[in-house]
């Protein structure tokens, strides 16, 4: 393996973040409502596992118990969530996506599409084939050394 220049590595780093945090403005910026990407990330994670509690999401998704209720009760106030008590243990409160909020999931990746169609429509096939093989590349690698 080669040895990588590390002003080289840090241009890289700083290039891939600033694309990243202004994907993820100009998404956000598309939205009269004003979520953010933490709580799409929380819709998405319900449609795809269905009711969980605000423990388990905040585990999976990396937020702190305090975030993870912040951001479910922007959900709930928006209509996209509600509060399930379990029927066993009504100690047990499972937060659910609501008909809005699979609406609202759904046009939000919609946007996500258009908004990475439009970003990526310069480039020239080749460079989208390379682009996708050293995003794979580095995937494959993270995950060989958990």
């Amino acid at each position: 393996m080669i040895e990588i220049d590390e002003r080289n590595i840090f241009e890289l780093i700083r290039a891939s973040e600033q694309l990243s945090n202004e994907m993820v403005f100009r998404w956000t910026k598309s939205f009269p409502q004003n979520l953010g990407i933490s709580p799409i990330l929380v819709l998405h994670e319900l449609k795809e596992q269905g009711p969980q509690k605000q423990t388990e999401l905040a585990n999976k998704l990396g937020y702190t118990p305090g975030a993870m209720t912040n951001i479910s009760n922007r959900l709930i106030k928006a209509g996209y969530a509600s509060r399930l008590n379990d029927e066993k243990d009504r100690r047990i409160v499972r937060l659910a996506l609501t008909e809005s909020g699979v609406a609202f999931l759904k046009k939000a990746q919609q946007k996500g599409t258009e908004l990475r169609k439009s970003i990526f429509e310069n480039l020239e096939d080749e460079e989208v084939k390379q682009y996708l093989q050293i995003h794979q590349k580095l995937l494959k690698n993270l995950r060989a050394e958990n």
